[in-house]
């Protein structure tokens, strides 16, 4: 336990991370293990709203992601991994602060009605699909993360989030509701608002060139990719120029990489004009520039993922996974305990044993 601010944010296993994962929250992550007590959640409970009858790729997806973030830069020494389902308080506090918000909120939360439109769900989904937007604010909550890094598309559960904490405090607590937000702990709320951080890329557009880099789209860049693979996706980016003398419009999403991987700033302000200016540059020289900055993004992660590979690879993983497990469980039990003793459900005091 530190006296550091605290960090919650994580992924659903559906699936190997990419290019979009790591500048929308994932580098966010690494780079602020110095200074924050971080916890990093697998929301693995949260992947059965979508994949209930697929258990078995669930699992694998969840070991999968374990991989991803420590070959990223995660580190098991630094920061805690949090397995969802290992979680009981998590589930428990769900119940609690589905109290506090309207139906017809959670349905109007836009990145839940963007998810239920991609996924083509119509009215087919589970009633466990719009809880998980609930859930979302008891993983954050449960561990009292006072920032939330996450990919644009994300802003909106943690406002919902937010104002779950404030109502739990209003109510339980005896806040006051015209307490300002960052006021909230000193005037005995349990749980502070958190706040989200944007990567630098909100939304990274895939290598369609159109719509949000992602797995189910076949528009990803992954970060396990190598680097024939890079060049080949780079070179399939439509950006609809034909000529290198033709001007060109640098607000297109292959200039989007630009500026999110080529390090040096002079360099992509040579690359903006020279393309601008149609200054005898094609896309096709854009895009071996940009798919050699992000192989050297991704070769040092390639490496470390290599190493965690295989049986022993899992095995591994496994070992952290309990490990953290003990580290996250005495979080937010102590959480859970506070929130229910603020409700007068303060009955008894379990404890929990993990072989």
């Amino acid at each position: 336990m530190t006296t550091r601010p605290r960090i919650l944010t994580g992924d659903t296993p559906s699936g190997r991370l990419h290019l979009g994962h790591w500048v929308g929250s994932l580098e966010n992550r690494v780079r602020l293990q110095a200074d924050y007590d971080c916890f990093f959640l697998l929301a693995n409970m949260h992947a059965f709203t979508t994949r209930a009858e697929a258990p078995d790729d669930v699992r694998r997806d969840t070991l999968e992601i374990v991989k991803d973030w420590l070959a990223a830069g995660i580190d098991p020494e630094r920061s805690t991994l949090v397995l969802q389902t290992e979680i009981p308080a998590i589930a428990e506090l769900s119940w609690y602060f589905a109290m506090l918000l309207p139906f017809n909120r959670v349905m109007r939360n836009p990145t839940l009605k963007t998810e239920i439109e991609l996924k083509d769900l119509g009215d087919h989904y589970s009633f466990g699909f719009p809880l998980y937007a609930i859930g979302q604010c008891a993983d954050i909550l449960a561990f009292r993360a006072e920032l939330v890094p996450v990919g644009e598309d994300q802003v909106a559960h943690i406002e919902m989030c937010r104002e779950v904490a404030r109502r739990f405090n209003w109510t339980y607590c005896g806040v006051d509701p015209t307490t300002k937000d960052e006021g909230h702990p000193a005037a005995g709320g349990l749980f502070p608002i958190p706040s989200a951080l944007v990567g630098r890329v909100g939304r990274l557009a895939g290598t369609d060139g159109k719509a949000k880099m992602s797995k189910s789209l076949n528009n990803a860049i992954f970060l396990t990719d190598t680097a024939k693979e890079i060049k080949k996706k780079m070179g399939a980016l439509y950006t609809g120029r034909q000529t290198m003398t033709e001007p060109g419009d640098v607000n297109n999403a292959l200039f989007q990489y630009v500026r999110a991987f080529v390090k040096d700033p002079a360099r992509v302000a040579e690359l903006e004009r020279r393309y601008a200016q149609g200054d005898n540059i094609g896309d096709g020289h854009v895009k071996v520039e940009v798919a050699a900055a992000i192989d050297e993004l991704l070769s040092p992660m390639r490496g470390r993922r290599a190493a965690l590979e295989g049986d022993a690879g899992d095995r591994r993983v496994l070992e952290i996974l309990r490990a953290h497990t003990v580290r996250a469980n005495a979080v937010a039990e102590e959480t859970l305990r506070a929130a229910k003793q603020a409700m007068k459900l303060d009955f008894g005091v379990r404890s929990l044993l993990f072989p």
